[in-house]
């Protein structure tokens, strides 16, 4: 079979570099990329996007191979209509990787034309790094990488008004672009850029919160055979995803003049507030997401619908869904539970098999943001700690003890912080101190979780059910409220 070029297939088009993209994976391709490609067709936007690879390790150099090409699979059930689809995306102009092509990273900032940066980096992704340096050859962090383009923009221009960027970050975070330029400006006070790049960077350009919802499981593994028979080359960024997909963008509508993809027959809105949006999302779908999947996972299941249609898994989702997460949202209950309701048909979805390995990346930052505000609610509320959130907490933490489920070896993905210190809590042979000692670190909750009554006592008493009696023990005690 051949490989995947614009040699090889028809009707590609070479569009005019206007978004750099901080982001290589799954999620970018099948959502922002995708939407680009349906502006392109449909309102003739004509956006190509540069695409920046934020870590060393990365697959700028595969997107290169094929010429930015790759195909995205939708599924789902739209209005009652199935949908399986496989589309062709072309607005990827090229990959580049920072760390070894450095000056054409830099080189960016001199294109006239470009206008948008767009990034998924994680929930870890936005944030400040004292320890970066305006000459490094790239900055470690994010922030750090995009303020050297920035002010390298600002010198090569001139300072022009008409050369600042649109920027809309896409990490799933309450007002990621308010910590996102936070950020900013704490590098811009760090290396002493001068108050005329501050204000140039304040006034120039826009930092826009945004929040994104697309279950994207990415590469199909079970189906990519069919899926390359039908396509007739051999494309290895095949990306899946479910046909739903919302964008909701808080920005005024001179942005959505410039950014008409609410014009393009897409699900994108623009909108005064997007805190309505980002606490039904993050609370009834992330929020059950990063609980069920250590909870599955454990009790030997694989994917998400796995776990909703588990007897017992699917009992647990559905306690932390509707009876611990629903009631701390301050919508109106009738709304909440169809957004719920649709949640569950999204899980449950046939065509995509989201693996909850690919969820727990990051459990850490994740659980923080989408759960811990939802389990002090819930105790502020109620006077008892919410189970079902506890029990979740306490898979993550088992998750990162390693070892083996069955055959397989159980390998936690985080930051080498959070992943040495549960190496070293777990080597004390003792719940209570490893409980304790998650709950303590600061560096990753901002607090001492120690200090929410009752917490340390119920974490420590899950923990040791699942060491001694297994996780559908621990599953069991959730759903009878211990």
């Amino acid at each position: 079979m051949i490989d995947l070029s614009r040699k090889t297939v028809e009707r590609t088009q070479r569009y005019p570099e206007r978004i750099i993209q901080f982001g290589e994976g799954n999620f970018l391709r099948a959502f922002v990329d995708w939407i680009v490609s349906l502006m392109n067709q449909e309102v003739d936007f004509n956006a190509g996007v540069v695409v920046v690879q934020p870590l060393p390790n990365g697959m700028v150099d595969v997107l290169n191979e094929q010429e930015g090409l790759y195909h995205v699979n939708l599924q789902g059930i739209d209005r009652g209509r199935t949908v399986d689809s496989i589309e062709l995306v072309d607005v990827i102009t090229r990959g580049i990787n920072p760390y070894s092509q450095f000056e054409a990273y830099k080189a960016l900032a001199e294109i006239p034309e470009m206008r948008f940066v767009i990034s998924n980096t994680t929930e870890a992704g936005i944030a400040f790094d004292r320890a970066c340096r305006l000459d490094d050859k790239p900055a470690n962090s994010y922030p750090g990488k995009l303020t050297q383009l920035l002010y390298h923009r600002y010198k090569t221009f001139n300072g022009a008004m008409d050369k600042g960027w649109i920027i809309f970050p896409c990490e799933l975070i309450f007002h990621n672009g308010i910590e996102l330029k936070k950020c900013i400006h704490q590098y811009i006070d760090l290396w002493e850029l001068g108050k005329d790049f501050k204000h140039w960077f304040d006034t120039a350009c826009g930092v826009y919160c945004t929040l994104v919802d697309r279950i994207v499981p990415g590469y199909p593994k079970d189906t990519i055979n069919e899926i390359l028979g039908s396509i007739q080359v051999n494309d290895r960024l095949v990306v899946q995803a479910e046909i739903f997909h919302l964008w909701v963008i808080e920005a005024p509508q001179s942005v959505a003049a410039e950014f008409p993809a609410d014009r393009a027959r897409l699900n994108v809105l623009f909108v005064p507030s997007e805190k309505p949006y980002h606490d039904r999302k993050v609370t009834l779908l992330n929020g059950p997401h990063t609980v069920l999947s250590p909870v599955g996972y454990l009790s030997g299941l694989n994917t998400v619908r796995e776990c909703v249609e588990d007897e017992t898994v699917g009992k647990f989702v559905r306690q932390v869904m509707y009876e611990e997460l629903l009631p701390t949202l301050d919508l109106p209950a009738d709304e909440l539970e169809r957004y719920a309701g649709d949640v569950l048909d999204r899980f449950k979805n046939p065509f995509v098999k989201h693996f909850v390995t690919s969820i727990m990346l990051n459990s850490f930052p994740k659980y923080k943001t989408r759960d811990l505000p939802g389990l002090k609610i819930y105790l502020e509320r109620t006077g008892q700690l919410p189970s079902g959130l506890v029990l979740g907490l306490a898979g993550i933490i088992t998750y990162y003890k390693g070892g083996k489920r069955g055959n397989d070896d159980i390998v936690p993905n985080d930051d080498k912080t959070i992943l040495g210190l549960l190496t070293e809590l777990w080597k004390l042979n003792d719940v209570a101190k490893v409980a304790q000692g998650v709950l303590a670190a600061e560096f990753i909750w901002g607090e001492d979780l120690n200090k929410i009554n009752g917490l340390t006592e119920k974490l420590t008493a899950y923990l040791r059910i699942i060491q001694e009696e297994g996780i559908k023990e621990g599953i069991k005690k959730a759903l009878c409220g211990f």
